[in-house]
C-alpha cells in the first residue's frame, strides 16, 4: 500500500523502496532537491517517509507524485490518502474493541450458573 498526504506546498509519501535503505533515501533526496520548485526534502529511512516542501506555483503535487511513481517510489493504483488511512485504522480499532467487549460479556455470562446464562440469552 502506498500512502500520501498533501497540503498546498507540502507532500508526504511512504516509499517502500527507501524503508530501511538509507542509500536509496539519500539518492532520492538528491534527485528531488534538484527539481525546480522543490524547496526542501526530508527522508526518513526507518519509516520510508519522504516529505517534500515545494512551491505549488512552480511544481504541483500531481507532478511530484508522477515523478515519484516514475521512479517506483509511489504506486497511484494502490495509494490511499491520509483520511482513508485513518479511517481504516479506526475501523480496525473499533473491531478490536468490539471483540473485547463481547468477550468480556460472554465471560461474565459464563461465570455464573446455567440459570444466569439462560437469563442473559432471554
Amino acid at each position: 500500500m502506498s500512502y500520501y498526504h498533501s497540503v498546498p506546498g507540502r507532500v508526504r509519501v511512504k516509499s517502500p523502496l527507501i524503508k530501511r535503505n538509507p542509500e536509496a533515501g539519500a539518492l532520492l533526496k538528491e534527485r528531488l532537491v534538484g527539481l525546480a520548485g522543490v524547496r526542501e526534502v526530508s527522508v526518513t529511512p526507518l519509516t520510508g517517509s519522504v516529505v517534500i516542501t515545494h512551491d505549488p506555483a512552480r511544481l504541483s503535487t500531481r507532478e511530484l507524485l508522477d515523478r515519484l511513481a516514475g521512479e517506483g517510489h509511489f504506486d497511484p493504483a494502490r495509494a490511499v490518502t491520509n483520511d482513508q488511512y485513518l479511517n481504516s485504522a479506526a475501523t480496525k480499532a473499533g473491531q478490536v474493541v468490539g471483540k473485547a467487549v463481547l468477550g468480556a460479556f460472554v465471560e461474565k455470562a459464563f461465570e455464573g450458573s446455567a440459570l444466569s446464562l439462560l437469563a442473559v440469552l432471554i
